[in-house]
């Protein structure tokens, strides 16, 4: 079964996801280490995003397979982050970290990890 999110779609999601992650603290007004938090997760998921191998790349070095691999473990991970980190008790942090952990698994879930190739006269 096809999914509805095509990988340009799924990288067009992580950028805007993540320019949000970059005003996220500044506007709902985060505790220092939530935002360090958010800064980090931001870059680091940029980089990823910049260097996965689907059109909006920059430069096409990460599999498709292995982005969709880091965005489970990332699922897992961020509602745990406002605990580990220690800014749960900060609500609009802790919200914000649990609604990013919904949308990740939701995208992640309805992503095609493994688009077909189009075939162009036999050619693929």
């Amino acid at each position: 079964m096809t999914k509805p999110i095509s990988p340009t779609l799924h990288g067009t999601i992580d950028y805007s996801t993540m320019a949000a992650a970059l005003a996220a603290p500044r506007v709902l007004d985060f505790s220092r280490s939530a935002a360090m938090a958010t800064y980090s997760l931001a870059a680091g998921y940029l980089a990823l995003s910049a260097l996965t191998d689907y059109p909006p790349a920059v430069k096409r070095a990460v599999p498709l397979k292995v982005h969709g691999a880091t965005d489970l473990l990332l699922g897992v991970t961020l509602p745990l982050l406002p605990w580990v980190v220690g800014f749960a008790r900060g609500r609009r942090a802790r919200n914000f970290f649990l609604a990013l952990t919904g949308i990740t698994m939701t995208v992640t879930a309805l992503t095609e990890w493994e688009p077909k190739r189009r075939r162009w006269f036999g050619m693929h």
